[in-house]
């Protein structure tokens, strides 16, 4: 493994990390300022034509809160993550890790379940020294 691609696993790993801890704060600072997030329906819907914008281009303060909101009402069950594959371009300056997650929260207030499960490609871009999440895709299921 290369200095690069240790370093986009260990943006992986502080992503985990925040949501183990249930840190809002933390996972707002792993995001570049441009970053979108288009999300599929479900982990079948493979086609981007099917897919939602929850959140909107990136906005501290609102996804911040959002999360809270997340950490305040679900107990965290589970949040199992595993590198597949890191890519680095030649210059050194972009990278994606594509990660199967396996997250599973509880509504502490009825009991049901929330999962995400499958496949995400989360794309890394390096802006003043630093590595910053500009965008992810939903997670999907693969055979």
């Amino acid at each position: 493994m290369t200095g690069v691609e240790r370093e986009i696993e260990e943006m992986v790993h502080r992503e985990t990390r925040a949501w183990d801890l249930k840190d809002a704060a933390a996972l707002v600072a792993i995001f570049h300022a441009d970053m979108v997030w288009p999300w599929p329906p479900d982990a079948v819907s493979h086609d981007p034509a099917l897919w939602v914008m929850e959140m909107g281009r990136f906005d501290a303060d609102r996804w911040r809160r959002s999360w809270q909101e997340l950490f305040n009402t679900h107990e965290l069950v589970r949040n199992r993550r595993r590198i597949e594959k890191i890519v680095v371009s030649r210059e050194g300056d972009g990278a994606f890790a594509v990660v199967d997650v396996d997250t599973l929260w509880r509504d502490t207030a009825t009991g049901k379940d929330f999962l995400w499960k499958g496949r995400a490609c989360k794309i890394y871009t390096k802006v003043a020294g630093s590595w910053k999440l500009i965008a992810h895709t939903g997670l999907l299921e693969y055979a």
